[in-house]
């Protein structure tokens, strides 16, 4: 496990186009959550530490503003050969056992996390829309504690989606997440 910080990215940026299939057999696309207020796409894995202990917090956070306009997608960039639980049939099983609300695709040739410029797993990138498509509102941490839930004191996505809705931008500075690093294909040691 490789610890890696997120990296910045320049807010109001628009969202990397992507066309991806999800475990439930639908491909997924910018255009599947045109109809939404802001959108929130979370990098993914199923083995990952940082992702085991913050994926519960996810479910809650897509379910609780799902009415509110507000849709998340979880992408799994992993290269499947550097850790077989990270395969599509894995993630389909993951999806099942964590009860996720929301889409989980996988991103195989892994273009759409290098557009993003994504890094780690979880790496969330928070985009609101702004009727021509989605800029950058939002690109940070979860929160301040990954590992314990009940320590949490200060809940950065939390408050960067509510600021989305509101349309006035956070006035704390955006810290970086934090997780185990995206597995490479050119990265991955070969077999034999």
């Amino acid at each position: 496990m490789a610890l890696q910080y997120s990296s910045s990215s320049e807010l109001d940026s628009p969202a990397p186009a992507f066309s991806l299939p999800g475990v439930d057999g639908q491909v997924y696309s910018l255009d599947s959550f045109k109809d939404c207020k802001g959108l929130l796409i979370v990098f993914l894995c199923n083995h990952c530490p940082y992702v085991i202990a913050v994926h519960e917090r996810l479910s809650k956070l897509a379910r609780e503003y799902a009415s509110r306009g507000v849709a998340v997608i979880g992408i799994n960039s992993n290269d499947p050969a550097y850790r077989e639980a990270d395969s599509f049939e894995n993630m389909k099983k993951i999806a099942v056992e964590w009860s996720l609300p929301f889409p989980y695709v996988f991103d195989e040739t892994q273009d759409v996390a290098r557009a993003y410029d994504a890094v780690c797993t979880p790496d969330p990138y928070l985009y609101v829309n702004d009727g021509s498509g989605f800029r950058l509102w939002y690109r940070g941490r979860v929160d301040d504690s990954w590992k314990d839930e009940a320590s949490v004191r200060d809940q950065s996505l939390r408050d960067a989606i509510e600021s989305l809705l509101t349309g006035q931008r956070l006035g704390k500075e955006m810290i970086p997440s934090m997780g185990c690093s995206i597995k490479w294909k050119e990265l991955t040691p070969k077999k034999g």
